[in-house]
């Protein structure tokens, strides 16, 4: 019987713990005797032929490193039939017959996409806006998460310092997932998410209340998807500083929230995610993500996934504004 040959690719925006899915990838296909590819640059690098083999030595060292040594890309072409054809075709030159996409929503799209087209496709969840559904959490969010966390409590010292209040945003998409966590492992007085859009008048409120109550600053927590964002709320408090208390200064963490090096915790998850998927494959089962639900990781119908919406439990708003006091 021929060696099976399968291939692995990162796609969509890098998170920490990619490497650590790449390297269970390489190392458990190889355990079966395998030969595995590595695609660079996502599904770009897919249509555009951008192959290469892996061995176990190629994906030494990369545990501990952020983002992926494969390198990412959108590709929005990807929609195409025809274009998913050609990443197809180089795929089957090379006789690989099974593909592990890591990556989030759009990614998993892609997956669904090629897997009814006939290609044996598994998916393992990797986002660090935890938007996914299938999981409760994605490789890269914790990291990115503890990112935030210190940023948000070396912003407290300088805002103490000075009386202060801060508007910091976080990432997430449309998902507020990040910044509601953050919120409340930070002390936040005020956390702005989408799934719970509230008013500039209810914000300024909580920043006046954390200043009448004698605190010597005040942090406020918004996701960039949120209708209100860092900058719309910035202008309005410009027009209105009166109503704060304090003096008003904003910060975007933006893209320094997915440059970590991967915690514990993402590396294990990945490593976990990952070695699922192959085994998945090993035992003909293809066309699934790969998450984490209950503390057991779950394979789940890429159709299931794609276009499903991941609640966020809002009533967790309720304790952050109770600890708020």
């Amino acid at each position: 019987m021929a060696t099976r040959k399968i291939a692995v690719l990162t796609s969509g925006g890098d998170a920490p713990g990619m490497n650590a899915a790449i390297r269970a990838v390489v190392r458990t296909g190889i355990s079966k005797g395998w030969e595995i590819f590595g695609v660079r640059n996502g599904y770009a690098g897919l249509v555009a032929g951008q192959i290469e083999p892996l061995g176990a030595r190629a994906v030494g060292g990369i545990l501990q490193q952020g983002g992926t040594f494969l390198g990412s890309a959108r590709l929005l072409h990807f929609r195409e039939e025809e274009t998913r054809a050609k990443g197809i075709a180089n795929l089957r030159e090379r006789g690989i017959d099974g593909l592990i996409v890591i990556g989030g929503n759009g990614s998993q799209t892609g997956a669904l996409a090629l897997s009814r087209m006939g290609l044996e496709v598994m998916g393992v969840a990797s986002t660090i806006d935890n938007d996914l559904a299938g999981t409760e959490i994605t490789i890269g969010v914790d990291t990115a998460l503890n990112i935030a966390l210190e940023a948000i409590d070396r912003l407290r010292v300088t805002a103490a310092s000075h009386k202060r209040a801060f508007l910091v945003e976080v990432m997430g998409r449309n998902c507020g997932y990040l910044a509601l966590m953050a919120g409340i492992a930070g002390g936040a007085e005020s956390v702005v998410i989408p799934e719970a859009e509230i008013e500039p008048e209810v914000i300024a409120r909580d920043i006046q209340n954390a200043h009448d109550r004698g605190k010597a600053h005040a942090l406020v927590i918004v996701a960039e998807g949120a209708k209100n964002n860092a900058v719309s709320l910035a202008e309005h408090f410009a027009k209105h500083r009166q109503l704060l208390g304090f003096d008003l200064r904003v910060t975007t963490l933006g893209h320094v929230q997915r440059g970590g090096v991967p915690g514990a915790f993402d590396r294990l998850l990945a490593t976990r995610l990952a070695a699922a998927a192959v085994e998945h494959l090993a035992a003909g089962e293809h066309g699934r993500l790969m998450g984490l639900l209950r503390g057991e990781v779950v394979a789940t119908p890429l159709a299931e996934i794609v276009g499903a919406t991941k609640p966020l439990d809002v009533s967790l708003l309720k304790l952050q504004k109770v600890l708020a006091q």
